[in-house]
């Protein structure tokens, strides 16, 4: 029987992609909660598996040729996942390669843009003393508009991001892309994209990952006690 995989969590986009991506190819895991909220993510121990202080992570105690493995960065989990399983990768190169591309069109464009539009539009403001930016929260609000813009133009052609095929892709972009209306976007010309996130939304794997410890998210702009944790600037 296959080891459980130590998943070091907490319920925020980033840490979705992982609980999902385990849930949808059948992997057992462990949960660490890593309360970021009060600091967890600073502690030695963390660090040691996450070097950059972020969650995800997780640790494999099946990892290359049977010995433990620590990765961090959601991206690279969920390439080693399905690496690792042979699922949701694509069945050939063309199709690995596109999801590869789409994979890094959200670690490097989505998921940075649409944390700041989340930043600037809802946590900035509710900072002490607020922190309320009209040219931060245009400039983020629209260039996630753009990306959800790339998106459905995309969608419009496949049913799912890399092609008619459901994959890892799908699974980084859409806990950020569900998030929309906190990011002030719209899906009324977008309807690709509104497809899309329905049917993925809806599959018993993104359900459950999304639905892990989600008890613990509580609105930060009223949490002021960690911002200094979340949003400090050293």
């Amino acid at each position: 029987m296959t080891s459980p995989i130590d998943l070091y969590f907490w319920p925020t986009p980033n840490g979705w992609k992982a609980a999902i991506a385990l849930e949808e190819m059948g992997l057992p895991y462990t949960v660490h909660l890593v309360n970021i909220k009060e600091g967890a993510q600073f502690e030695p121990a963390f660090l040691a598996i996450s070097p950059n202080n972020k969650m995800p992570a997780i640790t494999d105690p099946d990892g290359p040729d049977g010995a433990p493995i620590s990765i961090f960065e959601s991206g690279a989990i969920l390439q080693y996942l399905a690496r690792k399983t042979g699922q949701f990768c694509g069945a050939t190169e063309r199709e690995r390669i596109a999801v590869d591309q789409w994979l890094m069109w959200q670690m490097g464009g989505l998921g940075p843009m649409a944390g700041q539009a989340h930043h600037f539009l809802k946590y900035a403001p509710a900072m002490e003393p607020p922190q309320d930016l009209p040219y931060a929260k245009d400039r983020y609000r629209s260039e996630t508009a753009r990306l959800y813009r790339v998106l459905d133009a995309q969608l419009s052609k496949h049913e799912f991001v890399a092609g008619d095929f459901y994959s890892i892709a799908d699974m980084a972009i859409w806990p950020w892309a569900s998030l929309w209306e906190g990011q002030e976007q719209s899906l009324e010309d977008k309807p690709h994209m509104a497809r899309w996130l329905d049917t993925v939304g809806k599959r018993p794997g993104v359900l459950a990952g999304r639905a892990l410890h989600a008890d613990l998210r509580t609105d930060l702009r009223a949490d002021k006690a960690s911002h200094s944790v979340l949003f400090k600037r050293d």
